[in-house]
């Protein structure tokens, strides 16, 4: 009855060590093959896909004809666009604003009407003016009648003269004030400031905050017309947002127009270049926001530089050629000022020129095939071509060599192997071990979660 016993405890020892023995042997077996996915995956994407190596420079010799070109010298400095018309208007009389008949933001030509003043204060100058005229000549011409020749009565009437002068200048004056009660644009251009509003009384170019009558708004606010009601905007024209002169403005004119048909640009130079320049000039202009260049001339060069950091700058001024479109007041541009331009100079790459023992020479080929060195004489450099002054000719050939980086392509259906073995098969389950249990490896997507034996 012992036997028994002894004997299923002998078959369960067997089992256990034929258990350990199995999970030593899958484990290794699992080692084995995460290697060979490893070194599969190396192979794959780097020796099968040799473009995504860097690529190796690879240099060649080309032939090039000297040719002729043009050369020019230039500086390239940073501008600003603004227009060359800025125009400040304002009355030159007296009165109180009775109109304004453009708003901030409007076109108007050479000769437009703006605003209007009332005229009771400049009649009543002009004809105080021409009775102060009117006695200085009756002053004169009792003095020349009373007169004897003596110097006592000759220095009475120059005295007299010079009255009537300054009278009739008076009423010059007074005139050209009564006939500019309606302000006119000096310029064609774009309103940017409305100053006066309906009701605003004015003194010569000054103007004051107080209103008159019910047409005045309240001070600092927007004047309307008819109601006094701050912020309106009346039949006369007058601007939404124009402020009165108490409001500060930038600007102390009545208006301010801008050109639109004419502008400049200003830039600075350092002193390194400075003499280079001159009054005339041709420049370049790149426009921010325009494709197509835009073209100008220096027009003054200043003399008294600005320093920053113990840097001299000076400043130049550019007159843009014509009427571009798309320009505005601020925009920034890259100006090259170009001081020096030949045109038909011979010139080859600068890649073919090189100095031997001092002297700069070039490599042609001879008749039979052999590079020939050729001695040269170089000019100025001007960009990647460098100017032959003699040793060469139009059409005489020049050897450049140039290097090129380049890359191996993938090899034919190569391209569409991706995730292949190694040797271009697919992964075949049948070559695993025989006995292997792909559930005994960990992994994602609940691989492993299995008992492990042992």
């Amino acid at each position: 009855m012992t036997a028994a016993p002894s004997c299923a405890q002998d078959v369960r020892e067997n089992m256990g060590q034929l258990l350990r023995r199995t999970s030593t042997r899958t484990r290794v077996v699992a080692g084995a093959l995460a290697l060979v996915l490893v070194a599969g995956a190396v192979y794959w994407f780097v020796l099968r896909h040799p473009s995504s190596a860097a690529a190796a420079p690879e240099a060649t010799t080309q032939s090039v004809a000297a040719s002729l070109s043009t050369v020019q010298q230039s500086v390239t400095t940073s501008a600003t666009l603004t227009p060359s018309v800025q125009e400040e208007v304002s009355f030159a009389g007296s009165g109180t604003v009775t109109s304004v008949d453009v708003q901030a933001g409007d076109t108007v030509e050479e000769g437009q009407a703006l605003a209007t003043i009332d005229t009771l204060q400049l009649d009543a100058a002009v004809l105080s003016a021409r009775a102060d005229l009117v006695e200085a000549q009756a002053t004169l011409a009792d003095s020349q009648d009373a007169s004897d020749g003596s110097a006592a009565d000759l220095a009475r009437i120059s005295a007299d003269q010079a009255q009537v002068e300054v009278a009739q200048s008076a009423v010059t004056a007074a005139e050209a004030a009564l006939a500019g009660a309606t302000l006119t644009a000096p310029a064609a251009g774009l309103v940017t400031e409305v100053n006066v509003s309906v009701g605003q009384a004015v003194t010569g170019s000054t103007s004051s905050a107080s209103g008159s009558g019910s047409s005045s708004g309240s001070s600092g606010g927007t004047a309307g017309t008819g109601s006094g009601a701050t912020g309106g905007t009346g039949a006369s024209g007058a601007a939404p947002g124009a402020t009165s002169s108490a409001t500060t403005t930038s600007s102390g004119a009545a208006f301010v127009i801008v050109g639109t048909d004419a502008w400049e640009a200003t830039a600075t130079v350092g002193d390194a270049d400075l003499p280079h320049l001159a009054v005339g000039n041709q420049v370049e202009l790149t426009v921010d926001g325009l494709e197509d260049t835009v073209f100008g001339t220096v027009a003054t060069i200043g003399l008294l530089p600005s320093t920053t950091s113990g840097t001299a700058t000076y400043p130049v001024t550019i007159s843009v050629t014509g009427s571009p479109e798309g320009l505005h007041d601020g925009v920034s541009a890259d100006a090259e000022i170009i001081y020096e331009r030949r045109t038909d100079v011979l010139t080859v790459p600068t890649a073919a020129v090189r100095t031997v023992d001092g002297e700069s020479v070039v490599t042609q080929a001879g008749e039979d095939g052999e590079e020939v060195t050729t001695v040269v004489t170089v000019g100025e450099t001007t960009g990647s071509l460098v100017e032959i002054t003699s040793g060469l000719e139009e059409g005489d050939e020049v050897l450049v060599q140039v290097v090129q980086r380049t890359e191996t392509g993938t090899g034919g259906d190569e391209s569409g192997q991706t995730g292949q073995m190694p040797g271009g098969g697919s992964f075949d389950p049948s070559q695993l071990p025989e006995g292997f249990d792909p559930s005994q490896m960990g992994g994602p997507g609940g691989q492993g979660g299995g008992p492990r034996n042992g």
